[in-house]
C-alpha cells in the first residue's frame, strides 16, 4: 500500500464523522418545511409548545424568528418567555445529540416548573425528527427549523447548542457541544440562570 493509500483512508473516515455533525444531511435538505406541513399531526410523543404570555419583545441576541412545534403551539424567539428557559437545539444527524437528548430530557423532567425546557429541530426532516425524538425517550416540546434558519441566523455549522435564557429572553450563557449528564445541567442552570432544581 502506497503513503497516499494510507493517508487516504483515514482522511476520509474523519471526514464522514465530521459530516454526521455538522450541517445536516442530504435527506434533511430535501425534507418537509414546516410551511404547509401540519405538524400537529406528526406522530410524536413531543409535547406542544406552552403558550408564550409575555408581550414583551425579548432582550436577547437571538434572532427575531418563529417556529411551529410539533404536537401545537409555536416558539416565538422575539417575545421574553416569562420564566428562565433552557433552549437546546438537536437533529437527528447530529452524532451527539443522540446521547444529550436523553439528558435534556432528564432536565426537563426535573425542572418542573421552575425552568422551561424547549427544543429546536435545525435542518432536519419531520420523520427523521420525530423518530429520533422516540428513540431518545424525549417528550419535551420542540419546534421545527427544517431549513436551518436559526443556526444560519446564527452562524452555527455544528449541533448540539444549548442556550440558557433568563426570564426576559436575555441569554445569560451559551453551551456549545454537548452537556454529558444531569449534573452538569443542574449546575449550568444554577450558575446562570440562578435557579436550584
Amino acid at each position: 500500500m502506497n503513503r497516499a493509500a494510507r493517508l487516504t483512508g483515514p482522511l476520509l473516515a474523519a471526514v464522514l464523522v465530521l459530516a454526521g455533525c455538522t450541517g445536516g444531511s442530504d435527506r434533511a435538505a430535501s425534507g418537509p418545511s414546516s410551511s404547509g406541513v401540519d405538524l400537529a399531526s406528526a406522530d410524536t410523543n413531543l409535547r406542544p409548545c406552552p403558550a408564550q404570555t409575555e408581550a414583551t419583545a425579548a432582550g436577547s441576541d437571538l434572532p427575531d424568528l418563529a417556529f411551529d412545534c410539533f404536537s401545537g403551539g409555536s416558539l416565538d424567539l422575539a417575545r421574553a418567555p416569562g420564566v428562565p428557559t433552557v433552549v437546546n437545539l438537536w437533529a437527528s444527524w447530529c452524532g451527539p445529540c443522540r446521547e444529550e437528548l436523553p439528558v435534556v430530557q432528564q432536565l426537563a423532567d426535573a425542572a418542573g416548573d421552575r425552568v422551561r425546557v424547549l427544543g429546536v429541530v435545525s435542518k432536519d426532516g419531520i420523520g427523521q425528527s420525530t423518530s429520533f425524538a422516540a428513540d431518545a425517550g424525549a417528550t419535551f416540546p420542540s419546534a421545527f427549523d427544517a431549513d436551518g434558519r436559526l443556526m444560519d441566523d446564527l452562524g452555527l455549522r455544528a449541533l448540539p447548542y444549548t442556550y440558557f435564557l433568563a426570564a426576559d429572553g436575555s441569554v445569560a450563557y451559551v453551551q456549545v457541544g454537548p452537556v454529558h449528564s444531569l449534573a452538569e445541567f443542574e449546575q449550568l442552570v444554577a450558575d446562570h440562570l440562578g435557579v436550584q432544581l
